[in-house]
């Protein structure tokens, strides 16, 4: 009953005309940048931070939550027009949806993707209700201790997570670590790494390394590619709705995809992407019914799963962020920013000391599903007029919107060239084939590390024991020590590689 009751509170915050307002902001934003290639939900969260300063923090909340599943929704519907995946999470769409197009199928394909999203959108934010309740109180026995082997827990699932090479992930992981500990010492208000630089007293902001490294990077990696490669050929829609026999092999993918998706969601570095390439994987290990169209050549099922899955998991990443204050993934560190931005510190104490917050966020995303299938399946048309704006338009236009973002939050030009440094670091890791994520949270994650395992050290008088005796401390480290054990095993690491490559 208490679960019914705090739901009725979520709802009566999230039904007045403000909140309302707000989420169909970020839901419309969330598809636009969706839609739009280059643009990601962690650039465009970024940007639109300074722009929450002067909201309510619930309405700031609603909207940001907003931009990052309605970024998933609108990734891939380019994706399946004209194999452009807007969103990373997409990738996989786009192999199979883009074959369905390509057959005069869009309209099937959009409609499953959509279809099975707003599903799995709707019961990963059920189980983001009822979990979220019984993780507060295990929240509640957390220690400085507990917290550090959590971290510790959250970077090797970073690692393991990752696709592509494991030193690679671990390399971004250790300079996300090394870049957290720029600026001032807290203990001993000594400058550390600024190279007698005065702006890095402060450290480097975590708007400037995600927007430098997502958005320009990306930017950069476009431009260096010809122009043709970079024109959008869009496909003729046709129909809109699937037919009975789709139904009956997209239903079974759907429910397997959201499953999927709501756990690996809750993982620190697993979320969409994963839960994305996960998904279709399991789909093509599955046996092909008569007559059913095989995976590559415009399978639904390869459309109906990931798309279930990438929005489970987009759902189910607020767990650990609004229970533990752990963010699971790059968005998600981007919340903790814009809570901290209103003075709400992100953790267990959340529930119980912003009742309204709480609830009135898991509310909003019903609404927001709600709205995103109103919003996704009509408009369609005027998505595809989007791409047909020339990129020479187009990323001035980006660029242009990131350094105002950047400049508005310190008023300062220096993060405007912090942010040039690291687009050219970004397109480097994009080149070398580096995923930016864990470096990301890395960064996020490191000071937050530094100062658990500080506080822990001081309370048990310098005795590093502390780890092992606690009984939680002990397990988490134990489990990240099995994950490392199991992923380093070589049938496990060629499996792993094998679930990132496509046939």
């Amino acid at each position: 009953m208490e679960l019914f009751d705090n739901l009725a509170l979520g709802f009566g915050v999230a039904f007045t005309f403000q909140n309302l307002t707000y989420a169909f902001i970020g839901c419309l934003l969330g598809t636009l940048i969706g839609v739009l290639p280059g643009v990601g939900p962690v650039a465009t969260i970024a940007m639109l931070l300074p722009a929450t300063y002067a909201l309510p923090p619930v309405a700031a909340l609603i909207m940001l939550a907003g931009i990052y599943y309605g970024a998933q929704y609108g990734g891939s519907t380019t994706a399946i027009l004209v194999n452009l995946p807007g969103e990373a999470s997409s990738v996989v769409t786009m192999i199979d949806g883009y074959q369905m197009a390509r057959k005069g199928r869009a309209g099937p394909a959009l409609a499953a993707a959509g279809l099975g999203s707003f599903f799995a959108g709707c019961v990963g934010t059920l189980i983001l209700a009822a979990f979220a309740a019984p993780l507060t109180e295990v929240a509640f026995k957390f220690g400085p201790a507990e917290y550090f082997s959590l971290m510790i827990l959250g970077l090797i699932g970073a690692v393991v997570l990752a696709s592509g090479s494991l030193i690679k992930a671990v390399g971004m992981i250790v300079l996300g670590l090394l870049m957290g500990l720029i600026g001032t010492d807290v203990n001993s208000g000594v400058a550390r790494f600024s190279f007698d630089i005065p702006e890095l007293t402060d450290g480097v902001g975590f708007i400037v390394i995600a927007m430098g490294v997502f958005g320009y990077g990306e930017i950069i990696s476009n431009l260096s590619k010809p122009e043709e490669d970079r024109e959008v050929f869009t496909a003729k829609v046709t129909g809109l709705m699937p037919t009975a026999q789709d139904f009956k092999n997209m239903v079974p993918a759907v429910l397997r995809g959201t499953s999927l998706g709501s756990a690996l969601g809750i993982l620190p570095g697993g979320g969409a992407l994963l839960a994305a390439f996960a998904a279709y994987t399991i789909e093509k290990k599955t046996k092909l019914s008569t007559g059913e169209v095989p995976f590559g050549q415009g399978n639904i099922r390869g459309v109906a799963a990931p798309e279930s899955a990438n929005n489970a998991a987009s759902q189910t990443s607020f767990i650990p962020l609004l229970t533990l204050g752990i963010p699971p993934n790059a968005v998600m560190a981007l919340m903790v920013g814009a809570m901290t931005i209103h003075n709400i510190q992100p953790g267990p104490q959340v529930m119980t000391s912003n009742p309204e917050l709480f609830w009135g966020l898991i509310a909003s995303m019903w609404i927001g599903n709600a709205m995103l299938i109103i919003l996704n399946l009509p408009l369609i048309g005027i998505w595809i007029k989007l791409l047909s704006v020339p990129y020479r338009w187009l990323f001035p236009a980006i660029v242009l919107f990131c350094a105002i973002g950047v400049y508005s939050t310190n008023n300062n030009t220096w993060d405007i060239w912090m942010v040039a440094m690291f687009g050219v670091v970004g397109y480097t890791f994009i080149k070398l084939g580096m995923e930016p994520a864990p470096l990301l949270l890395g960064f996020i994650l490191g000071p937050m590390m530094e100062e658990n395992l500080r506080r822990a050290m001081l309370l048990s008088r310098g005795d590093w024991s502390v780890f092992v005796t606690r009984p939680l401390s002990a397990s988490l480290l134990a489990v990240a020590l099995l994950l490392l054990i199991i992923v380093a095993l070589p049938s496990i690491k060629s499996k792993r590689q094998e679930a990132f490559v496509e046939d």
